[in-house]
């Protein structure tokens, strides 16, 4: 049985929110540069060793801003996912929950760059826009495939 989906004109909110974590990512890469030049970090190197962070406040700076960067990546695919699908069906409520996300993540990244990694919880706002993407796309999947059912 095909699937026919028509896309409500609010899904131009999705798409908005999906692009602002381009925008996102754009900036914590250049926050990591930022680091990166202070710290005299070069590359290929992914992270200052222990000993460089232990002796540089700026190494240290470099390795928070970096794993901000990095946490962010390791969320994004499932966050992307969770979006575009659930905005499928709920446009809005998906892209509240992304905008939400996105601002969080700010939050995190400016938090855990000041070399204090507890900061990071100043973005911990942004949990609730995952777990709500998460919470509603389990909900529409579930509705998706008890519609097969009947």
């Amino acid at each position: 049985m095909p699937l026919n989906l028509t896309l409500d004109e609010s899904y131009a909110w999705v798409i908005l929110a999906g692009v602002s974590t381009g925008w996102l990512t754009l900036w914590q890469g250049i926050n990591v540069s930022r680091h990166r030049k202070a710290a005299k970090i070069a590359y290929p190197q992914l992270y200052a060793e222990k000993s460089e962070a232990a002796a540089s406040v700026e190494a240290h700076k470099f390795n928070c801003a970096q794993r901000a960067h990095q946490n962010t990546l390791e969320n994004l695919p499932q966050i992307l996912f969770f979006l575009t699908f659930t905005g499928c069906k709920y446009p809005i409520a998906a892209a509240s929950l992304g905008g939400l996300w996105v601002v969080g993540r700010v939050l995190y990244t400016m938090g855990y760059a000041t070399g204090d990694p507890k900061k990071r919880n100043r973005g911990s706002i942004g949990i609730i826009g995952q777990l709500g993407l998460q919470l509603l796309a389990t909900y529409t999947a579930g509705q998706l495939a008890l519609a097969t059912l009947y």
